[in-house]
């Protein structure tokens, strides 16, 4: 066998030259003979009904092709977690931009000017726009209390927390919607056989959830439904869901025109009508001791679903089942609920929930430390979780974290005790004020407790007629590196070179379920069955004398075309089986929530200038435990990645709502960091090992988007020497929070820093 190791290495991307020399094919790339082009007509306000629809006279009607919720052949929804989206409206609107009709034209340029001319007049009633609206009004269109889901987790005693504490820390926190903003927007083919039934191609996450889609939609069975990923510039999960919403629209146009149909989104459109993070707030009430430990507590954690379920509850439970940080607490009540509101529904991003919670938590171990007096490192070191001890779901944490030695490392790494006191110096004087902030956070890798187990993924591996080996999985590449490690995982296993090993295009009609792009689960999840699926590659040719027990790559691919010579196709599956010592109570939320966690410290360094209000990040250190680093290169990508993102959404990316629209919704005043706003980030690794994971690995990809904007908002308040409890923190935020500050100390008689 090849003695040289691939995994650990930072090889070529699979899919890299294509994209640099030009040769990948995205979804607007693609021509089809006889193709027509789609386009959407939306509601203009956030609640009401239908009245009438006028069509203009300007228009010559009889050259498009126009699709009404009447026209929907199967169920009239988007088929997800619940089915409470239409994919059409018929009557009822419940956000603005909700698709009514959809155009088709030969012409694409002919589509604005017969959207602009239909006329929709509607009967508007009271729109719920805010959490605190959803909680007071009682609406029968969502249900009695305009809830789509509650978690309760419970652990220990809260009751004799309370009588025990020396200090009774409380505080409320909230984050924005953010964008996911991905270079390439959201597009769609689809083509329609009576005889094969649909095929779609597109820019997606998820083909099995489009597929799941469309057969319900269309009421189709799963052998007429085709769905096919092409080359995605970009997601970030919000191409998790949405993409079964236009691959809808796109299949209903062809259903009815008979040719290839192609809906592309222009940016305004992608930015307004599609979901976003889920803005939250979360309310904190600590029991803490004298010297900072905490007791116990609750938390309310509530996030803003919009007008649909979406995937508002999977959200809702990470972002529940992270809200205590990497700390041990005897005690504590969470209770997690998503509302209902008029805008358009909130769905997947990176992090799913978990940056939401996360940000509060990581506030309030300052709030607690400013509380007691005690520095905002002492209180962390105190109440880290350790080897032995449970999450707030009674997870035993089984891995040989020191979270402790992390942290040293981080403080080390980023000079924070001589920054502090430097800093400390310098904003004695002058206009410039400079922070540092730090935050220690984890994220769960794979579905939550029972997710895996209910998806049952399966993966493939295939011995090839030219002696190559092919990974047969429905795993998407959208920039994070799917293909590569894959490869790498593959190419370990059977001891070949990399150049030997492919991942199959993600086409329904070729490879298996083996579960979406999400949740942090490639490598760690799909990652093990690649390398138990390849095991059965090797077994089966030694079991046919092909190969034996020690070979060269050589000798393998020789096997392999042999093989298939004489017998034919050599495939080898293998499905997902839960470990067993993974147990979850989906109706307790209790146990184990994931077979394994990620941790990490950030810290950043911040100047504040009092002048114009603005900050900006000067350093930031990245430290993570993530098991194995498979690729190098690719790994420290996502951190940075994941971090100039948290940037964003802690200083830049405010999405204005009005009346439950998005108005900034074009890249001119939709701010993001660009690379000058954007700091060395100084990436490290731990790492320990991982024995659920592809060689040790474990989730990466979102992890880094938990920890800047706690670090950041903890280093602007260290700085102003103010609470900054909300992100993203705007010029018009600092000014409202120092002008705050101010207001009180006048009030209180103590002077203001």
């Amino acid at each position: 066998m090849n003695n040289s190791s691939i995994v650990g290495i930072s090889v070529p991307r699979k899919e890299g030259q294509d994209k640099v020399t030009g040769r990948a094919q995205y979804i607007d790339d693609i021509v089809l003979p006889g193709m027509w082009y789609g386009a959407t007509v939306r509601s203009t306000i956030p609640r009401g009904r239908i009245k009438q629809i006028t069509f203009g006279a300007e228009v010559a009607w009889d050259d498009y092709v126009i699709v009404s919720a009447k026209d929907i052949p199967g169920k009239n929804c988007i088929a997800l977690i619940a089915e409470d989206q239409p994919c059409l409206a018929e009557n009822c609107i419940n956000h603005p931009e909700e698709p009514i009709l959809l155009l088709a034209h030969a012409d694409r340029h002919a589509l604005a000017k017969a959207v602009n001319a239909i006329s929709i007049e509607y009967d508007p009633s009271p729109a719920v726009l805010t959490l605190e609206e959803s909680e007071r009004c009682c609406d029968i269109i969502w249900g009695s209390d305009n809830t789509f889901k509650t978690y309760v987790i419970q652990k220990g005693d809260i009751d004799s927390a309370w009588a025990k504490a020396a200090y009774i820390v409380e505080g409320e926190y909230r984050t924005g919607a953010q964008e996911q903003l991905y270079i390439e927007n959201n597009g769609m083919i689809a083509w329609f056989d009576p005889e094969h039934g649909i095929t779609v191609w597109g820019s997606l996450q998820c083909p099995y959830y489009v597929h799941k889609a469309l057969m319900t939609l269309c009421q189709l069975p799963a052998e007429r439904v085709r769905v096919v990923q092409v080359e995605t510039g970009g997601a970030f999960g919000g191409k998790e869901d949405y993409p079964s919403m236009i691959a809808g629209h796109a299949a209903l146009l062809a259903i009815k025109t008979r040719k290839a149909v192609k809906i592309i989104y222009d940016r305004l459109e992608d930015m307004a009508a599609t979901s976003k993070r889920h803005p939250s707030r979360t309310r904190h009430r600590t029991a803490v001791s004298k010297d900072g430990k905490i007791l116990g507590g609750t938390i309310d954690f509530t996030i803003d679903g919009g007008a649909y379920t979406t995937l508002s509850p999977v959200v809702l439970s990470r972002g529940a089942i992270h809200a205590g940080g990497p700390y041990y607490w005897p005690s504590v009540r969470i209770t997690a609920k998503a509302l209902a509101t008029n805008a358009p529904p909130h769905g997947a991003f990176r992090g799913f929930g978990a940056p939401q919670s996360l940000f509060a938590m990581e506030r309030h171990m300052d709030r607690i430390a400013q509380i007691i007096g005690a520095s905002p490192i002492v209180v962390r070191q105190r109440n880290f979780l350790k080897p032995g001890q449970t999450t707030i779901t009674e997870q035993a944490v089984r891995e040989p974290i020191d979270l402790e030695k992390l942290l040293d490392r981080a403080l080390e790494l980023s000079s924070y005790q001589s920054r502090k006191e430097s800093f400390a110096e310098e904003n004695e004087s002058g206009e410039i004020k400079k922070g540092i902030g730090v935050a220690a956070f984890l994220h769960g890798a794979g579905f939550t407790g029972s997710g895996e187990r209910y998806l049952g993924s399966v993966v493939g591996v295939e011995a090839c007629a030219d002696g190559a080996v092919r990974v047969l999985v429905s795993s998407t590449e959208f920039g994070q590196g799917t293909k590569t490690a894959l490869s790498q995982v593959a190419a370990e296993t059977l001891g070949l070179g990399y150049e030997d090993v492919d991942v199959a295009p993600a086409d329904t009609m070729e490879v298996p379920n083996s579960g979406p792009t999400v949740a942090s689960r490639t490598v760690m999840v799909v990652g093990s069955l690649v390398c138990s699926a390849a095991l059965g590659i090797r077994h089966a040719l030694r079991q046919s004398g092909w190969l034996g027990d020690s070979y060269s790559p050589e000798e393998f691919r020789a096997a392999c075309r042999n093989y298939v010579a004489a017998h034919g196709a050599l495939r080898s599956w293998s499905r997902y089986e839960a470990p067993p010592d993974i147990f979850w109570d989906d109706e307790k939320h209790r146990g184990e929530a994931y077979a394994a966690f990620a941790w990490a410290v950030y810290i950043a360094s911040v100047r504040v200038d009092l002048t114009t209000y603005t900050v900006s990040v000067d350093d930031f250190v990245a430290l993570q435990e993530v098991g194995r680093v498979l690729h190098p290169v690719l790994a420290a990508g996502q951190i940075t990645g994941g971090v100039a993102q948290g940037i964003g959404l802690s200083l830049y990316e405010k999405v204005i709502w009005q009346n439950g629209r998005m108005q900034n919704s074009q890249m001119t005043n939709y701010i993001m960091p660009t690379s000058l706003d954007v700091p060395p980030i100084r990436v490290f690794f731990e790492e320990l090992g991982n024995v659920h994971g592809a060689f040790g690995a474990k989730g990466i990809g979102e992890l880094p988007i938990d920890g800047p904007a706690p670090a950041i908002a903890n280093a602007v308040a260290d700085a102003l020497g103010a609470p900054c409890d909300c992100v993203p923190l705007l010029a018009e935020d600092i000014f409202d929070i120092l002008t705050t500050r101010v207001a009180t100390a006048d009030r209180s008689g103590s002077p203001s820093r």
